[in-house]
């Protein structure tokens, strides 16, 4: 059986929407998301754009303003609704964690 579209998030794509919490340019998001993690996640350009096109597409992003190449985008209810889930998911997956190794929630 497929898995459904962005049923669960790569990590650049959850750095791609946190990102898109407020307005900003496609370039913005590729400086923001190391800054962000410690330069532990990097998006290509390549990768940006395509993950990009894919959320307008799926109405999780909307496109704000456009000057020239750049686009500006920011996150849609539909997207928030997609991070909360996904930030669910991985807070579910940090418990079973700790229960499996018997450490206490914090």
């Amino acid at each position: 059986m497929p898995r459904v579209k962005f049923q669960t998030l790569t990590e650049q794509m959850y750095y791609i929407l946190l990102c898109l919490h407020r307005e900003c340019y496609g370039m913005d998001i590729m400086d923001q998301i190391p800054a962000m993690t410690g330069g532990r996640v990097k998006v290509g350009s390549g990768t940006l754009y395509h993950l990009l096109e894919q959320f307008l597409a799926a109405g999780m992003i909307r496109q704000t303003k456009a000057e020239g190449r750049r686009r500006c985008y920011i996150l849609t209810d539909k997207g928030r609704q997609t991070l909360e889930e996904e930030y669910r998911r991985l807070r579910a997956q940090a418990a079973d964690f700790r229960r499996v190794f018997g450490e206490e929630d914090p």
